[in-house]
C-alpha cells in the first residue's frame, strides 16, 4: 500500500514537470506570437491555455486527495504542499504567457514591439525561457544550487526591464502613447513569469530543508 502512495507522489512530480514544459511552449508560442506579429500563433496560445488549465486542475486534485486520504507528515507533507503552491505559480504563469499573445494578436498586423526595443524584449523572453527550463529542471532533482541560482538570473530580468522603462521614458521615445503602454505591459508579463520560477525555485528549496524564504 505505501509503495503505491510513493508511486502517486512520484507520479505528481512528473506531472508537474510536464506541466512546467507545457507552460515554457506556452510562453515561446506567445513570444514567437509578439515578434513575429502573427494572429494564427497568438490564437493557438490562448486556445491551448485550456490544456494547462485542465493539468493544473488535475493535479491539484491529486495533491488534495493524498493529503485527504494518507495524512503525510515530514518531507512528504512538505512535498504536497509546495506542489499545490507550485501549481498556483505555473497555473499564472499560462495565464501571462496568454496576455503576451493577446497584445500581440491586438495589434495585428503590425509589431507591438518598435524596432529599437525589439533586443530587449527578445532578451527578456530568452531570460524568461532559461529560468522556467531552470525551473523544470529544478522540480525534477530537488536541486537546491541551481535554485538559489535561479535568482541571479532574475536579477538580469530586474535589470531588463529598467532598461526597457529608461527608453520608455526618455525624451528619445517617439512611438507614441499606445506602443509604450503595450511595452510597459509586456515587461510586467516577463518580469512576473520570472517571478514565479523563483517562487517555484523557493519551493523546492523548502521541500528540501524546510526552510521558509520569502515569496515561498
Amino acid at each position: 500500500m505505501r509503495d503505491q502512495y510513493y508511486e502517486q507522489l512520484d507520479s505528481i512530480v512528473d506531472d508537474l514537470v510536464a506541466l512546467t514544459n507545457s507552460v515554457r511552449r506556452s510562453v515561446s508560442g506567445a513570444t514567437a506570437a509578439l515578434l513575429n506579429a502573427d494572429g494564427q500563433a497568438a490564437e493557438t496560445v490562448i486556445a491551448n491555455d485550456k490544456d494547462i488549465d485542465e493539468a493544473t486542475e488535475l493535479i491539484e486534485e491529486r495533491a488534495l486527495l493524498l493529503l485527504a486520504t494518507q495524512q503525510p507528515v515530514a518531507t512528504d507533507l512538505r512535498q504536497l504542499v509546495a506542489t499545490l503552491r507550485m501549481v498556483a505559480d505555473l497555473d499564472r504563469m499560462g495565464d501571462l504567457s496568454v496576455h503576451i499573445a493577446k497584445v500581440a494578436r491586438m495589434r495585428v498586423p503590425d509589431s507591438a514591439v518598435p524596432e529599437p526595443l525589439r533586443p530587449t524584449i527578445v532578451q527578456m523572453a530568452a531570460v524568461a525561457d532559461q529560468m522556467i527550463d531552470a525551473a523544470s529542471r529544478i522540480v525534477a532533482n530537488r536541486d537546491v544550487i541551481a535554485a538559489q541560482r535561479l535568482e541571479e538570473e532574475d536579477d538580469e530580468m530586474d535589470q531588463l526591464r529598467r532598461s526597457l522603462f529608461r527608453t520608455l521614458l526618455s525624451d528619445e521615445w517617439g512611438h507614441g502613447v499606445e506602443p509604450a503602454i503595450d511595452l510597459a505591459l509586456l515587461g510586467r508579463y516577463y518580469e512576473r513569469i520570472a517571478d514565479h520560477a523563483v517562487s517555484m525555485a523557493r519551493r523546492v528549496v523548502y521541500l528540501v530543508t524546510g526552510e521558509l524564504k520569502n515569496g515561498v
